[in-house]
């Protein structure tokens, strides 16, 4: 081929390259547009339309229009930053395809000699050239990184009043902790105090005269119990007082402990399965049958309740108030109701959340001796069961659109917080004693909404996460990833379900994918039927799927293999739980589906709950306890 020729297809490929590389940018600014006037956080319509249910809360068709609105909004937001992420590598290809061709181009027609432009040298022309093509180059660099980078960040425009120090906390994670009680023994120092205690009952045999200064007994105790064993040297019967004073060894939860109780969101270890027997299936809340009582909760929230023996723990916030509630599981009395407050670096002004969210979507947690809250202001605090504040901190803003909803989960000494937000990823483990950071974990995941799950897989208890694009385990002790897949996308919303050695994710516009961890790889995936917010269970060989349309679906666990599917009139946001070998799930519209937990569908009852439910029930023995909209109740 000759130079005419190269210089001819130079320019050819250069101009169906510009052009192409135009018409993308303007595609960028009409889906930037687009995005601008589509807000799914600030929709005017859909705020309308929520106002016009304040005052009208019972008109049925109104909810699912909004639910309806509301979902047709996420999508366009979703389909949007696909585009978005498609379209700047589309950009960034033409740019460099255009800027290529134009070098070939002017290099080739600089070395052709013209006679109107002999009086110009051939070096000359050549610098003029690369200057040209650098400074076209960098324009459209410049473009397509402003054309990307303004369409995908229209969210981050939410007023969360943040201070310098609530950032630097977030970054460098030195929270500062408040309203902290004497040190507290950690699980280290278990060993340490029980040496203590049978310390001070060979000290309590020995005769007065011969009882030293306990020196000894300083060196093997916390500061507190030095403080009290310099007490007892002063005191005229040091016997009965070190007998009195001395310290009581740490006592933490087992996991035959745990199964008793139903301390998490989704029970136990946050799998969707609870030990409890005799559950009802049979209630009228109408008539009052076989209800033993029902509480109304002040403040709204959308967490789930958590019981250890008879206490039942749960949340509620508005724009000014967040506060952990403790209430009787006999009677239903509130016991005690504690303000998440004065705590530095909270928000002056909450974060903007959608009316499904709230400021108190997080479940808590509960060891049975204290109990665990997080907020949607990024404000976690722990209480004493008698309701004594023993730490509090702020995390930082969580910078999440929607709100924050990842519940907590404790084991051991350990509180586990899945913080993913628009920032990025992180899973970190709380002290909880005195909440410092016992670890904390960047992950290479984006914003998500879906909760930590404990789970023995491989013979080693794992934390397990759900977010686009990984899903992962971790090591509770240190942090540290012990495997991860990748096959999630989108704002992952479930949890992930446990069940033969597999660990089973979904998430509608993704997969659902059955994860075998010791090989890090998909033992099958189908994506037929997925699940926005509601989360995957598994028991007995099978799994269980609830979307957000009202279809529930069994499949086989190792195989795929659907098994059965029934639909309803109304979608899910709560999460099933298998109890006593059946399946509740409560949807939308607040009807209680019971099935038996079968290869075979069938139905053993569907109960009406009269009010809307998003919440997933909670059960103990001989009982069954359902957050609504406003009420908790206790079945019996």
């Amino acid at each position: 081929m000759d130079d005419n020729k190269k210089i001819k297809l130079a320019f050819n490929v250069a101009l169906v390259a510009g052009i192409f590389t135009l018409v993308v940018a303007l595609l960028f600014l009409i889906n930037y547009i687009n995005i601008k006037q589509n807000d799914p956080v600030d929709n005017k319509v859909l705020e309308a339309m929520v106002q016009r249910l304040s005052d009208d809360p019972g008109n049925d068709a109104l909810i699912s229009e909004i639910r309806n609105l509301d979902l047709l909004a996420r999508k366009a937001y979703f389909t949007g930053q696909w585009q978005i992420n498609i379209g700047s590598w589309l950009l960034l290809l033409g740019a460099i395809i255009t800027t290529l061709a134009l070098r070939v181009y002017y290099s080739l027609t600089s070395k052709i000699d013209k006679p109107e432009s002999a009086d110009i040298k051939p070096s000359t022309a050549r610098l003029m050239s690369q200057k040209w093509i650098a400074g076209l180059a960098v324009v459209v660099v410049i473009l397509a990184l402003l054309s990307s980078f303004g369409s995908q960040n229209y969210l981050a425009r939410y007023d969360q009043m943040k201070t310098s120090a609530a950032r630097d906390s977030v970054e460098q994670s030195e929270i500062v902790v408040v309203d902290v009680k004497p040190a507290r023994a950690t699980e280290e120092t278990t060993d340490t105090l029980q040496k203590a205690e049978e310390k001070v009952e060979e000290i309590a045999k020995v005769e007065p005269e011969k009882n030293t200064t306990n020196k000894e007994l300083e060196k093997n105790v916390e500061p507190e119990a030095n403080v009290k064993a310099a007490k007892m040297e002063t005191e005229q019967e040091p016997q009965e007082d070190l007998t009195a004073e001395k310290p009581k060894p740490v006592v933490l939860p087992t996991l035959d402990d745990i199964k008793k109780q139903s301390p998490y969101f989704r029970g136990y270890l946050g799998q969707g399965i609870s030990f409890a027997k005799n559950i009802p299936d049979n209630w009228d809340v109408s008539t009052g049958d076989h209800i033993k009582w029902k509480t109304d909760i002040p403040l709204k929230g959308y967490n789930s309740p958590v019981i250890w023996d008879d206490k039942i723990y749960l949340t509620g916030a508005d724009q000014t108030k967040r506060v952990v509630y403790c209430i009787s599981r006999d009677d239903g009395k509130i016991l005690w109701q504690h303000a998440a407050d004065n705590i530095p670096g909270s928000p002056a002004k909450p974060p903007k959340t959608t009316d499904d969210t709230g400021l108190a979507a997080p479940t808590v947690a509960t060891d049975g001796q204290r109990v665990y809250a997080i907020f949607g202001t990024g404000d976690i605090v722990a209480l004493k069961s008698d309701e004594t504040r023993l730490w509090a901190k702020n995390l930082g803003v969580p910078d999440n659109h929607y709100g924050h909803s990842s519940s907590l989960i404790c084991y051991q000494d350990k509180v586990f917080v899945q913080y993913d937000t628009s920032k990025g990823g992180r899973v970190m483990a709380l002290s909880v004693f005195d909440g410092s950071v016992l670890w904390d974990t960047n992950r290479e995941s984006h914003i998500s909404w879906a909760s930590p799950v404990l789970a023995q897989l491989n013979g080693k208890m794992q934390l397990v996460l759900s977010a686009e694009p990984i899903v992962a385990g971790y090591d509770i002790n240190d942090g540290k990833q012990l495997w991860s897949v990748e096959c999630m996308m989108g704002e992952v919303g479930p949890s992930v379900g446990i069940g033969d050695g597999l660990v089973f994710a979904a998430n509608e516009y993704a997969t659902l994918a059955a994860i075998d961890p010791g090989k890090q790889a998909i033992a099958w995936e189908d994506n037929e039927y997925l699940p926005e917010v509601s989360s995957p269970v598994s028991a007995d060989g099978l799994l269980f799927i609830a979307t957000t349309y009202g279809v529930f679906v069994c499949y086989d666990a190792k195989t795929g293999e659907k098994q059965w599917e029934t639909e309803f009139g109304s979608g899910f946001y709560s999460s099933a739980m298998l109890a006593d070998g059946k399946i509740y799930i409560a949807d939308m519209q607040g009807t209680v589906h019971i099935m038996k937990l079968s290869r075979q569908h069938e139905t053993i009852a569907d109960i009406s709950m009269d009010t809307p439910v998003m919440a997933t029930p909670a059960f103990m023995d001989g009982q069954l306890f359902i957050r609504t909209a406003g009420s908790l109740y206790c079945i019996e």
